[in-house]
C-alpha cells in the first residue's frame, strides 16, 4: 500500500516558483531532503496566503519564545527556482502551519486537493520539516514571484491579459 503520509524531516532547501508566461504560470513548492526531491502543485493565492501566515505565525513563536534567534529572509535568487525534473507528486488543497519546539522546526503541511476521486480517507499528506529562515525566505522569495505576473491596470484593478485590455472603468462602465 502507497505510504500517504510523507515526512521529509529536515528538509535542506524549500522553494517556491512558477513555470510559463503570466496568466498561464504554474505554481510549485519543492523541498529536497539529503536523499529526495519533491515537489508540490499549488497556486498562487495559497503561496500568498502561506506568505501572510508565516510572518503572523513567526510573530506569534516570538512573542510566545522571546529567546528564538530572528528568522531570516535573504536569498540568492539563482538558488531559489526550482530545480528539475519538476513531477508534482499532487495538487496541494490544504496548506497548514505547525511549529515543534523542541528542533526548532517550522512544519509546512501540504495536503493532497480532494476530488470525488479522491476522498480524505485516500489523500497524501506532507509535511516539509523547515528552519524557520527557510520557510520565511521561500515565502519572501514567493512574493517576489507572484509579482512577477501579469500587470494590474491602475483604473480597474484587475489583471491586464494584454495591451488591448478591456477596462470597464475606462469605457464608461461601473464596477459592481
Amino acid at each position: 500500500m502507497e505510504n500517504r503520509e510523507i515526512d521529509l524531516k529536515p528538509i535542506t532547501h524549500i522553494t517556491t516558483d512558477a513555470i510559463g508566461e503570466p496568466g498561464m504560470r504554474v505554481f510549485y513548492v519543492q523541498a529536497q531532503s539529503e536523499d529526495e526531491t519533491t515537489t508540490v502543485l499549488v497556486e498562487k493565492i495559497q503561496i500568498q496566503t502561506l506568505a501572510i501566515g508565516v510572518e503572523q505565525f513567526l510573530t506569534e513563536l516570538t512573542e510566545r519564545f522571546p529567546d528564538l534567534p530572528v528568522a531570516e529572509s535573504d536569498y540568492d535568487e539563482s538558488d531559489m527556482h526550482i530545480q528539475p525534473p519538476v513531477d508534482p507528486l499532487f495538487r496541494a488543497g490544504e496548506l497548514g502551519l505547525a511549529y515543534e519546539q523542541e528542533g526548532d522546526f517550522l512544519i509546512l503541511v501540504a495536503r493532497e486537493n480532494l476530488s470525488e476521486d479522491i476522498p480524505l480517507e485516500e489523500s497524501r499528506l506532507i509535511r516539509f520539516w523547515c528552519s524557520r529562515t527557510q520557510l520565511r525566505t521561500m515565502c519572501r522569495w514567493g512574493m517576489e514571484v507572484v509579482g512577477k505576473g501579469r500587470k494590474t491596470c491602475p483604473l480597474c484593478g484587475e489583471a491586464m491579459e494584454s495591451e488591448e485590455h478591456f477596462c470597464v472603468k475606462k469605457n464608461g462602465h461601473k464596477n459592481k
